[in-house]
């Protein structure tokens, strides 16, 4: 049992001494004793010896007091024997008036606290009971300064009168409230409220408001008629009555902040500061206790009959401690016994003959005898009642003991609230891991440890649980006997295996998916700690680790140990109780051991998710082998489903970066040989990672597989890349030309389109080489008539273009459309104002009309042998006569030709002028419409609400007005009203 207290009695009376022991007090290092004859003892507390002061009890149920001779606890200093003349009942100070309380002969005395003389008599507690003494710091809601304010309750039969003191200062007037019955006890719970305990009741009386709260309780605390009995369910006591005997007194004590026992007989009551009951059980004591008090942290009840003093824990009501005092009546506890500052200054005992001063225990060796004792749930809950200055350690002892409840929890199969309790307080993986067999833990279990298991006992448990459900009754028993036959004693009894170890499995990986959260919030993907770690992490990454504090220097290596430990613990878990989980688990960043993955997903038949896992770890060759090994065989639709065929390698190849442009070509050959439309994905599908691949790499790669995949893909970065780089255009040009020259094509369908192929991109790109391309083109091949044309228009020979269309095709339609192509081209190359003072002043010989001019030279002025082309030169003339200059134009035309035939050149040329005359007109008329627009907003205003009101605007200058920028009175000065 722990030893929360040594009992040493501090002062025995002598034999011959017929005084008894009534009252005590102490403050500061003074013991005022009050004795039946109406004398004061004055003695002088002395510090306790080492010997005495670092004395433990020895841990028997019951322990008796400690006297050391050796050791003088107190001096007597004075005593006065005249102090009153009947006994003292009970004695108080009010240290901030310097104050003595006595209550003697049914009446309460004020003495100096000093020399203890009689300072007065209160007249008005004549018949006083008892009373009660609190002292609190108030602020003052006005001046928000801290005052002490101290009041004196008297209990006079069923009176309660009140005084007060403010900053030691007495008040004149008294407050005076009545009850139902007599006032048996009071103990103040605040500053402003007391409970006082009745003939059969109590009440709640706040001394401010006069307001009188009757308290409802169990059996005898009293309440309202029909309320339900005691603890072993009699009636309460307004249905019985202690006949021959006395009724038992009413006690209360205050517990804490905002928590107050009540006690009567064996029946109790927790309260708050409202006197509602807070719904907590009932203190278990066997007998009525004769006082109850509380020291900090403990709950204290003397059972005077048996001459015991109980020490219990005020939280779970447990029984920490007996000490044996004879006939000890009365408990007297120096405030504030409920705050700190009491914690470990102990309290007194009294006797009619007898004190003892309760020397509290180091709190350590407390709580490590009750670790010790097993009893880990009173250790947690003392550890919750201190502070933590009392304590060495308080946060690593009470992570020390919920691993120890934890522990035992599980030893229990309380496998969910033990994982619950190892997650909380951050248990250092490894711990928590090595519960399990090797088949979960790895080489980190503990369990197997000296066992003699069968070789299959952990190599696949799914097996034992369906087992147990089809093996005969009597083969499950001889099996039981066998595991019970191979326990360890070092281990708990009992060997983690069938539903058992699932169940307890499934709870880990709760443990283990929190662990690696707290984990992954300081490391990065490739291991190294993150500069911006919180401190929060940094301590819950500590206690993982079961250090102090975390350093990166030192234990770095460790936390990549933990946490590589943690991922391939939570693969097993997956693996053994929930398969499908694993997959995900690859495809986020984890620290899972390769070979042991590897060696589990190729067991269980799982190739797509060790693919994953292979990506996620980057070991790409290793997963495009197996990749290929499952791609190109026949079998693979029944092993491995999702890996047949070239589409899961392609998927593979499009999601590596491109750095990793050798291992991708080296795995890309044979999807292109198997599907060459999927295969080429790889290259040109809509990603990021297929955009910027090194082109150049990747041209040459499948030039030298087939030249058409080249094709494919100098297609694809130029159209739909718009890839600028001449060497690409350049080859694709070369390859369009050398086809068309070699003019391999199965059908005319085939060539057709791809002669439009080459005429479209010698056209558009501007990137490759004309002279190039013009080099490799014949002047003898009709197939290349066009193409060749093409070039000559890049290279601005565009007489030579026009001549093969009109000469060498025949196609006086193309002709023209040339022609205007490079008529629209050059005129947008032109600032559209000077195009159309050009074109007003007819000289659009320098705006690119020069290029019909040529073309009609040709169909007028043809080399021989050909002859002059009429039909197509009269069709220019009558479209595109107005764009060429007049006298260059009929200077082509012979002298005798009709002028008849020429009527639609010389009516395109009048309307052309007479377009540019009414253009001018127009752009004339709204120019001016414009500007007398303007000039009447400037003179008249626009007419708008509020708007611009011209020349008509008025400013009213009073002699109040000031100018909005300088603030100055405008008086008789000039001014200026600016446009806003």
């Amino acid at each position: 049992m722990v030893s929360a207290f040594t009992a040493r009695p501090i002062i025995e009376l002598k034999p011959r001494d017929k005084s008894k022991i009534e009252s005590v007090l102490t403050f500061g290092d003074r013991l005022l004793v009050g004795l039946s004859t109406g004398s004061l003892r004055i003695y002088r507390i002395n510090e306790l010896t080492d010997g005495a002061s670092n004395h433990h009890g020895s841990g028997d149920r019951d322990e008796r007091p400690v006297s050391q001779p050796g050791a003088k606890a107190v001096e007597l200093m004075r005593e006065l024997e005249k102090f009153s003349k009947y006994k003292i009942e009970h004695l108080a100070i009010v240290k901030e008036a310097n104050v003595l309380i006595s209550l003697s002969n049914s009446q309460i005395s004020f003495h100096d606290l000093q020399n203890y003389e009689l300072r007065e008599t209160l007249s008005k507690t004549k018949g006083a009971a008892t009373f009660a003494v609190t002292s609190n710091a108030v602020e003052d809601a006005s001046t928000e300064v801290m005052s002490m304010v101290s009041r004196l309750a008297v209990a006079i039969k069923r009176r309660l009168i009140l005084w007060s003191w403010h900053d030691g200062e007495l008040e004149n007037e008294t407050s005076e409230i009545s009850l139902a019955t007599g006032i048996k006890s009071m103990t103040w719970i605040t500053g402003t409220r007391l409970i006082a305990g009745l003939t059969s009741s109590y009440v709640l009386v706040d001394v401010v408001t006069r307001a009188v709260t009757e308290i409802i309780g169990p059996g005898s605390i009293g309440g309202a008629p029909g309320q339900d009995g005691g603890r072993f369910g009699g009636a309460g006591v307004a249905g019985m009555s202690y006949l021959g005997m006395s009724a038992p007194q009413p006690l209360a004590t205050q517990l804490g902040e905002g928590e107050t026992l009540l006690a009567r007989d064996i029946n109790t009551l927790f309260i708050d500061t409202d006197g509602s009951s807070l719904g907590r059980r009932q203190v278990p004591w066997a007998f009525a206790p004769e006082d109850v008090g509380y020291s900090y942290p403990y709950l204290l009840a003397l059972q005077a009959a048996k001459g015991i003093l109980e020490i219990r824990n005020p939280k779970t009501l447990t029984l920490l401690q007996k000490i044996e005092l004879p006939s000890a009546h009365q408990l007297h506890v120096p405030q504030p016994n409920v705050s700190l500052a009491h914690a470990g200054k102990g309290f007194l005992v009294l006797s009619e003959r007898c004190i003892w001063r309760m020397q509290a225990s180091d709190y350590n060796s407390q709580v490590d005898t009750l670790a010790k004792e097993g009893r880990l749930d009173e250790a947690l809950s003392l550890l919750d009642m201190l502070e933590d200055a009392l304590l060495q350690d308080k946060a690593s002892n009470v992570r020390d003991i919920k691993m120890m409840k934890a522990q035992n929890l599980f030893d229990q199969q309380k496998y969910r609230d033990s994982i619950d309790l190892f997650t909380e307080v951050s248990a250092p993986p490894k711990v928590v891991i090595g519960l399990y067999p090797p088949f979960i833990a790895g080489g980190a279990s503990v369990t197997s440890l000296g066992q003699k298991q069968n070789p299959s006992q952990h190599e696949d448990p799914t097996k034992q649980i369906s087992e147990e459900h089809s093996q005969p009754t009597k083969s499950r028993e001889s099996s039981a006997s066998e595991v019970e036959s191979s326990k360890d004693k070092s281990d708990n009894g009992k060997l983690l295996e069938g539903k058992e170890l699932k169940n307890a499995t499934e709870e880990l990986r709760g443990f283990l998916v929190s662990a690696r959260t707290k984990m992954k919030k300081v490391l990065d993907p490739d291991g190294q700690f993150k500069a911006d770690a919180t401190d929060q992490s940094k301590v819950e990454i500590a206690s993982l680790l079961a250090k102090k504090k975390y350093d990166d220097s030192t234990d770095h290596e460790q936390l990549i140990e933990s946490a590589k430990l943690v991922d391939t613990t939570l693969f097993r878990a997956y693996m053994f109780v929930s398969p499908s989980f694993a997959g995900p688990l690859f495809r986020i960043d984890n620290f899972c051991d390769p070979d042991v993955v590897n060696e589990k997903l190729i067991e269980a038949g799982r190739y797509n998710d060790l693919v994953d896992f292979f990506y996620g770890k980057g070991l790409h060759k290793q997963a495009l082998d197996l990749l290929k090994r499952f791609g190109e065989s026949d079998d693979s639709t029944e092993v491995a489903p999702h890996l047949a065929g070239p589409q899961r390698t392609v998927q593979y190849l499009q999601s590596l970066p491109p750095e990793m442009i050798d291992l991708i070509l080296q795995f890309a050959e044979w999807p292109l040989k198997k599907d060459t439309d999927l295969g080429m994905e790889i290259f040109i599908a809509d990603t990021q990672n297929a955009e910027t691949l090194p082109r150049h790499k990747v041209l040459q790669y499948l030039q030298n597989i087939d030249r058409s995949l080249a094709v494919k893909y100098l297609e694809h970065v130029i159209y739909e890349l718009d890839d600028t780089t001449p060497n690409f255009h350049q080859r694709l040009v070369n390859i369009y030309i050398e086809d068309l020259r070699a003019n391999m094509f199965s059908n005319k369908v085939e060539r057709t389109k791809w002669r439009e192929k080459t005429h479209e991109l010698l056209k558009s790109s501007t990137q490759y080489q004309a002279y190039k391309a013009l080099g490799l083109l014949p002047k003898d091949d009709h197939n290349l008539y066009e193409a060749r044309a093409i070039v000559l228009s890049k290279m601005g020979q565009h007489k030579q273009a026009l001549d093969i269309y009109v000469f060498q095709l025949k196609d006086a339609e193309k002709a023209e459309q040339y022609c205007n192509e490079i008529y629209m081209s050059e005129m947008s190359s032109i600032p559209q104002g000077e195009a159309v003072d050009r074109t007003s002043k007819g000289d659009s010989q320098n705006v690119a009309s020069s290029i019909y001019n040529t073309l009609l030279s040709l169909y007028l002025s043809p080399p021989p042998p050909d002859k002059p082309q009429w039909g197509p030169a009269l069709n220019i003339l009558a479209k595109h006569g107005a764009r060429m200059p007049a006298w260059s134009t009929l200077n082509l035309i012979p002298e005798t030709f009709p002028v008849k035939d020429l009527e639609s050149y010389f009516r395109g040329r009048i309307r052309s002028a007479n377009t540019i005359v009414n253009e001018g007109r127009i752009v004339a008329g709204m120019r001016s419409a414009l500007a007398f627009s303007e000039e009447s907003k400037l003179r008249l205003g626009d007419n708008a609400p509020g708007g611009n009101r011209g020349r008509n605007r008025r400013v009213v200058i009073t002699e109040d007005r000031v100018c909005g920028v300088c603030y100055k009175r405008f008086g008789g000065s000039v001014i200026k009203v600016l446009a806003e």
